[in-house]
């Protein structure tokens, strides 16, 4: 049985300035998404399309900036939807004070679609192409953001057994008994897991749209599963069939993907062959 080792979430303190370790996650996240997006346009069909001028490396500085503000956006606002609807409706200023915490990965994901659509729209790209970009690039700035999640000492896991060689006790928790370290669990599965098999899988070329339909697909089993380790909100608790609000909040994404991921296996080209 381990004990959270009680990070300080100040990884700097410059007088009144204090830089958190969790800032810094989000600025390697936003780092390692430039460098994986100057890599992925090696691969085809980007490649090509570099070489005919229509891809370029400043489309991955735009893509980022416009990702980053769909996160923020898309991620408060599911949250606020998501998990307490009925709060932030009779406290609606309080959706802006996101430095109380409170954001939603499913929010944020429809938050960088909607910034996508934008992007895609006003390069005039086709969406799917953008998307099948991005994805591959996504999963480890997910794994970032569960290395700032363990050092704020949030989200951690159900009660494991005693047994477990690295059950831990977060204090913080009100609890001395050893709990699964989820965020570990889902730096592991959403991040490096995912990554690797995201990778791999786009450095071919696949039918437009298949990479972004994979990376639903991975992204919603793979939080699904992880689900089963982590403690459910304790102001929502488990919700029909016992399964969290993340748990239902994934599975529209595994349906969706596999049905894309079919669909444009049987209607859609080779990427390419877009060239706008």
């Amino acid at each position: 049985m381990l004990m959270y080792p009680h990070i300080d979430p100040i990884a700097l303190q410059i007088g009144p300035v204090a830089i958190h370790w969790y800032g810094l996650t989000y600025l390697a996240a936003f780092a390692l998404f430039y460098f994986l997006g100057t890599r992925r346009l090696r691969h085809e069909p980007f490649r090509s399309l570099v070489d005919a001028g229509v891809w370029q490396r400043r489309d991955i500085e735009d893509i980022l900036f416009l990702g980053v503000m769909g996160v923020i956006v898309g991620g408060r606002l599911g949250y606020c939807l998501f998990y307490k609807p009925e709060f932030y409706l009779t406290h609606p200023l309080e959706i802006l004070y996101v430095w109380q915490g409170g954001m939603s990965f499913h929010g944020g994901l429809l938050g960088v679609i909607g910034a996508m659509v934008w992007f895609s729209h006003s390069r005039k790209r086709p969406f799917w192409q953008v998307m099948d970009f991005v994805a591959p690039c996504v999963p480890t700035g997910l794994a970032a953001g569960r290395v700032g999640n363990f050092i704020n000492g949030e989200l951690w896991g159900r009660f494991s057994s005693p047994d477990l060689p690295w059950g831990m006790v977060f204090p913080q928790s009100n609890s001395m008994l050893p709990r699964h370290p989820s965020q570990v669990y889902q730096f592991l599965l959403e991040g490096l897991l995912l990554f690797v098999v995201m990778w791999l899988y786009a450095r071919k070329e696949r039918r437009q749209g298949q990479v972004a339909a994979v990376f639903l697909i991975g992204y919603g089993v793979l939080r699904f599963v992880a689900e089963y380790f982590r403690e459910p909100d304790d102001f929502l608790g488990l919700r029909a069939l016992d399964l969290s609000q993340g748990q239902w909040l994934s599975i529209p994404m595994v349906v969706a993907g596999i049905v894309l991921w079919f669909w444009f296996g049987r209607t859609g080209g080779k990427t390419a062959t877009a060239r706008a």
